[in-house]
């Protein structure tokens, strides 16, 4: 064997010698911070996985616990009343499901940077409530933390405020930085009750933030709370400096959220689906209205019958929106006496969308021309002088009654030129 040969041999023995020595990492569980017995101390419990350590909370509350003036124990009959009803609605829970109710407290408002520090969650048991909160002890946990929460695990129905545009897309944000080490994210049902409470009290409230669903709709006042915006800064001062006592004040601040989310979805479907529960005007007409456009038009029309059977023509409101149902059952001429007293009660877009459909009852339906021409002139001249009126609705609105004008007079004046409204005004 040559020199060289040997040389070459030698060296392939070496490539194999540095294969055998170059071994994977071994791969070391992450330590418990420093602080964590301060948390301990505090109240949390420690909760191992195999990705790390996660802290939590558990409390449970009595089915007779009452928050505000809503009693827990009124969740049962809440999803026995949306089983009777049968109702497809975005309050509706997937009776497939179990029902979860839900909310986080994050670093920050959105960016890649944001955590989720700390999740809630309510479930109902066959004898009490239990909350069960985690709280993430800093960013190399945070598979630990999500994978805690079990949401990788069994497709649930998340009950939150505002959960469709914050807490969810957050989550998911997170749990895509984390694909590679924990389960799939499952899809999950979502019933968010900032939507229904938009729907519900819209124009009976001035602002939608939970704290204020609390005292007008749940009979709650938070006393000693936190601003919610601190708790970010609580959190972080929490896992520098091991001070769990303020933290603890954050997770008392979820707790009430979430407790209000109960008693929330409790209200909510108790207005919605309950009727001997005496409510404005206002707000029966918008249940009426939701359901009206959900196709739910027999739930609608007995809301806007009680509502008008109680105040008359005091909310013609009412009478616009139920004008819509009896149009549907063909009653026309119902329907001209509702979107009559709405037209006359009402102002802006609504009396010209009333007058609208009055034309349309008097020259398609009932025949009467010369109602359905009073009615279209009425109309252009409020178009012209309504100053509330958005300039694009009152020249698309108003090109169509002046089209209605033209045709409504060639009915009543064959073989006449005419002149419309704009015409003899100029």
């Amino acid at each position: 064997m040559s020199y060289e040969q040997k040389l070459m041999q030698m060296k392939k023995t070496l490539k194999k010698t540095e294969r055998k020595v170059t071994a994977e990492p071994v791969k070391t569980a992450i330590p418990p911070p420093a602080y964590e017995q301060a948390w301990l101390d505090a109240g949390l419990t420690k909760e191992v996985n195999k990705h790390g350590i996660v802290y939590k909370r558990v409390v449970d509350y009595k089915t007779d616990y009452v928050h505000g003036n809503i009693v827990l124990s009124g969740l049962k009959s809440t999803l026995d009343e949306w089983r009777k009803s049968g109702e497809a609605h975005p309050l509706s829970p997937d009776f497939s499901k179990p029902l979860i109710f839900f909310d986080t407290e994050t670093t920050g408002l959105k960016g890649a940077g944001t955590l989720i520090f700390l999740m809630g969650f309510i479930v109902q048991t066959p004898n009490s409530f239990t909350l069960t909160q985690y709280v993430l002890p800093g960013p190399d946990h945070e598979a630990a933390f999500l994978y805690a929460s079990k949401l990788w695990e069994e497709s649930v129905t998340l009950v939150t405020y505002n959960g469709k545009s914050f807490d969810i897309p957050q989550l998911e944000t997170r749990w895509t930085m984390n694909r590679n080490v924990i389960p799939p994210l499952l899809s999950h049902t979502q019933i968010d009750l900032l939507h229904g409470s938009r729907r519900i009290w819209k124009d009976e409230m001035g602002t939608f933030r939970l704290p204020a669903i609390e005292e007008e709709q749940l009979g709650f006042r938070r006393e000693g709370d936190i601003p919610g915006h601190m708790a970010p800064i609580i959190y972080q001062d929490a896992v520098k400096n091991g001070r769990a006592e303020i933290l603890m004040k954050v997770l008392l601040h979820n707790e009430w959220d979430i407790l209000s989310l109960v008693a929330l979805y409790i209200r909510s479907t108790d207005l919605l689906l309950k009727t001997e529960i005496p409510e404005s005007a206002i707000t029966q007409t918008n249940i009426g209205k939701w359901f009206a456009d959900l196709k739910s038009h027999d739930r609608s029309k007995r809301i806007f019958e009680r509502t008008i059977a109680t105040y008359g023509i005091d909310h013609p409101a009412t009478h616009f929106h139920f004008g819509f149902i009896l149009k549907k059952e063909q009653s026309y001429e119902e329907a001209v006496s509702s979107f009559t007293i709405a037209a006359q009660g009402l102002g802006g877009r609504q009396r010209i969308i009333a007058l609208e459909e009055l034309a349309k009852l008097y020259e398609h339906k009932l025949k009467e021309l010369k109602l359905a021409l009073d009615t279209t002139e009425e109309a252009i001249w409020l178009l012209k002088v309504d100053e509330d009126l958005a300039e694009n609705f009152r020249i698309r609105v108003g090109n169509e009654f002046v089209k209605r004008e033209i045709r409504v007079r060639k009915k009543l004046f064959p073989g006449q030129a005419q002149k419309t409204t704009s015409d003899v005004s100029n």
